[in-house]
């Protein structure tokens, strides 16, 4: 099973772009802390992240950079040629739900920003 949890900090603002065929997405990278190594030196994760739909808009609306925030989604890979003619591979997380951290989210600040209740879910396929 292809299934991710976790959460990180936006180290941008996230895009929200419209496709050829119409469909919305929005691209952005979260920051997730690594434990510390056996020297005590912190590791960090950039993931590289696109939610699609009414959750890609829900999170261009209410997420900016250095925002806390929580996901579940996928990771996949995408097979390609770079400019040197090697074979590449790269991952990004294809993100089904986005939540405020407790505690910690614009719900908390009096914005008009969704509960984790009343936000939108995408069923998961299992």
């Amino acid at each position: 099973m292809n299934l991710w949890i976790g959460d990180g900090r936006l180290v941008r603002d996230p895009e929200l772009k419209t496709g050829a065929s119409g469909k919305e997405f929005c691209k952005f990278t979260i920051a997730c802390d690594r434990k510390n190594d056996k020297e005590g030196n912190k590791a960090v994760d950039y993931i590289e992240c696109t939610a699609f739909n009414q959750t890609g808009v829900f999170i261009s609306k209410y997420y900016k950079k250095g925002d806390g925030i929580q996901l579940t989604g996928r990771f996949e890979s995408d097979k390609y040629t770079d400019n040197n003619g090697q074979n590449r591979t790269s991952w990004g997380l294809t993100v089904e739900q986005a939540f405020f951290p407790l505690g910690k989210g614009k719900a908390d600040s009096g914005s008009t920003a969704p509960t984790v209740a009343e936000q939108t879910e995408v069923e998961l396929p299992f």
